[in-house]
């Protein structure tokens, strides 16, 4: 992972095979780490200074888990703004690597952490 802009990815901690994001970031040249949503602050904590947070909403997500998700978002906004750190809310892996290449590439670039 050395040298790669690194993601973190925050999903419901239930993947299917054909929802892996980690995969297309790869394509992208991005490093990702995947963690469930319980476990988002802890691997935030070890990741010094992800170029973004996605947060992967389960596409047939209830209510009660939408509103988590949000309020992760709303609160990590705020704890990353200094940094300057996108969080990005998707409801599926179709699109979502795209919105964060969109959003990444207008934020001036910066080293990968080694």
């Amino acid at each position: 992972m050395n040298g790669m802009q690194k993601v973190l990815v925050v999903d419901s901690g239930e993947r299917a095979p054909d929802s892996a994001l980690s995969a297309e970031l790869a394509g992208m040249g991005y490093a990702s780490v995947t963690a469930p949503f319980e476990a988002a602050d802890d691997v935030l904590a070890l990741i010094p200074s992800p170029a973004a947070v996605v947060l992967q909403m389960p596409q047939h997500a209830d209510w009660s888990e939408r509103r988590r998700f949000l309020e992760l978002a709303t609160r990590l906004r705020k704890t990353l703004a200094e940094t300057h750190t996108p969080v990005i809310v998707t409801g599926a892996v179709n699109g979502a690597a795209t919105m964060l290449q969109n959003h990444l590439s207008s934020l001036p670039v910066a080293a990968a952490d080694l």
